[in-house]
């Protein structure tokens, strides 16, 4: 039985050569962190009750922290050179985007200078045109640092291939109801799992926890 060959769209094509040469050239580490997500959802269910605005996501709101975090912390959301580490003066943010034929990211400027419902405004306006495939070049271009989320498709944690010439990408899970430890006793949070892949010529590891570390704060106290 002749075996089936699946020709790649120009999308698939460009994505299969981009994290190829990735993965290739750039050297990445993981460090991963479990979060509690208990503000976050509360976060989302507050704006989720106010009618006539955008439905807001769990990613609208990762978004926003991921974004404040980054001001305090300019290795992240930088680019290397070639020779150098360009330390970006504008946070933006690239959100990956399943579309039938691939993986797009898509890219909210100037992210850490919007408001939730700004956010996800423009990640609606985005998700749309890139399903419907009319993404234009300004709405993928420019990006600083990217998410990608699979929380929706029931994943725990998974790490993620870096964008060059960014310097990182988070990867995020589904958030999970636990048993935790919370003041000596036991009792049930969600909680959710990001892993943080890093270029290791623009990030340390001592940089990469204290990232995740603050943004692990901020999406406690949303």
């Amino acid at each position: 039985m002749k075996a089936q060959v699946e020709t790649l769209t120009s999308i698939g094509r460009l994505m299969a050569e981009r994290t190829t040469e990735s993965w290739k050239n750039v050297p990445h580490f993981f460090v991963t962190r479990e979060c509690d997500a208990t503000a976050l959802v509360a976060a989302k269910e507050k704006f989720a009750s106010r009618s006539g605005e955008v439905k807001i996501t769990h990613t609208d709101v990762l978004i926003s922290r991921v974004a404040h975090a980054l001001a305090s912390h300019p290795r992240l959301n930088a680019s290397w050179t070639g020779k150098a580490i360009q330390l970006n003066p504008e946070i933006n943010i690239a959100v990956a985007m399943a579309v039938n034929d691939g993986v797009v990211t898509a890219v909210i400027p100037k992210a850490d200078k919007l408001g939730i419902p700004e956010i996800a405004a423009l990640r609606k306006e985005l998700t749309d045109r890139a399903r419907s495939g009319k993404l234009r070049p300004s709405d993928i271009s420019g990006g600083t640092f990217t998410i990608s989320n699979l929380g929706m498709y029931n994943v725990d944690a998974f790490t993620a291939i870096i964008t060059p010439p960014q310097a990182a990408i988070l990867a995020v899970g589904r958030i999970v109801e636990r048993v935790v430890a919370v003041n000596g006793q036991p009792a049930v949070r969600p909680i959710l799992t990001v892993t943080l892949s890093s270029d290791h010529r623009v990030v340390d590891g001592a940089r990469a926890a204290a990232f995740l570390d603050d943004l692990a704060k901020a999406i406690s106290a949303v």
